[in-house]
């Protein structure tokens, strides 16, 4: 099957407006406080709203890694307080930050998408920028620093619950008792992995609500291209969250 040319240059295409994007929005950074409404409101709805959901996984995240941690480190010559120092680490490191930027990119990515993608077809944005306002910075600037915000917020929790589940589930299964758990995480326990989970929370959040800006903001096609734009901006965001998270740690840990 032959591939023509326009084809081929889609990638290149999609990454040139997506640039063009990023810059107009850096510009209407300077119109924060004018939306400044918006961003708090865009606040509540990314980040309190999502504390529920994120806190339910991230508590089935921590208790399942105790357990399988537990069944794998079984040996009289093993002290159990080495469970502890796994588990913490890996949701600091790593559970808090990747399962939280699942949960946002199917919860809150798809929702922008759906919302930018449902104003462009209706044309309501193009009725913004006829009125003269800076459709980017109403609708884009808002959503993104609130996702740069809320994310490390939620990615707090996240590794808070899951560490406490992790403790509660160790502690009632006979697996590690509760003292022995945060002996060994206290001990093995590095400042700079909180660091990097939190700048991971930080880059997260961005490349969430960025991309799904970007795939709401030049949706066409309708209803159909309103649900393709959701279904991307889920997808394309998680396959971004693994990418930057080995791009992260290749260069930071």
């Amino acid at each position: 099957m032959t591939v023509t040319l326009p084809r081929i240059l889609d990638p290149f295409v999609s990454l040139g407006r997506f640039a063009l994007l990023l810059a107009r929005a850096f510009r209407s950074v300077a119109e924060l406080g004018r939306y400044s409404k918006n961003i708090f409101e865009q606040m509540v709805r990314i980040g309190i709203e999502s504390i529920p959901i994120v806190a339910l996984a991230a508590l089935f995240s921590g208790a399942v890694t105790t357990v399988q941690t537990a069944h794998q480190l079984v040996s009289p010559f093993i002290p159990v307080s080495i469970i502890g120092a796994v588990v913490v680490p890996s949701v600091i490191l790593e559970l808090g930050a990747v399962v939280t930027g699942f949960l946002l990119a199917g919860r809150v990515g798809a929702r922008i998408a759906a919302e930018l993608g449902t104003m462009r077809v209706t044309e309501q944005i193009d009725a913004l920028e006829a009125m003269g306002l800076n459709s980017v910075g109403y609708l884009i600037v808002p959503r993104v620093v609130a996702g740069v915000i809320m994310f490390p917020v939620l990615y707090i929790v996240a590794c808070v619950v899951a560490i406490a589940g992790g403790i509660f589930v160790g502690h009632y299964t006979g697996e590690v008792p509760a003292g022995e758990f945060i002996a060994g995480a206290r001990e093995f326990f590095r400042p700079f992995d909180a660091v990097f989970g939190l700048i991971k929370s930080l880059v997260f959040g961005f490349v969430i609500t960025a991309i799904s800006c970007y795939k709401g903001y030049y949706t066409r096609g309708g209803a159909e291209g309103v649900g393709r734009a959701t279904t991307e901006a889920a997808v394309t965001s998680c396959v971004y969250i693994l990418l930057a998270d080995l791009i992260l740690a290749s260069t930071l840990l």
